[in-house]
């Protein structure tokens, strides 16, 4: 079973939305990094929805 979507409070680099989306699902925090780093050089608002989730995301405890 998968954890809840949270910004760890550890193994962060800028605000834990990636390692947080890496725990959820079940891979590492370097994968998801790279997947958002290519993503950000495709057109879109990837960057907009990193800094939504930053916000809605809760900080784990």
């Amino acid at each position: 079973m998968a954890s809840s979507l949270v910004r760890p409070s550890n193994g962060r680099m800028i605000g834990g939305v990636c390692a947080g989306l890496a725990r959820r699902f079940g891979m590492s925090a370097s994968t998801m990094r790279l997947i958002f780093v290519v993503s950000c050089l495709l057109p879109g608002p990837q960057i907009l929805i990193y800094l939504a989730l930053w916000i809605v995301m809760p900080s784990e405890r």
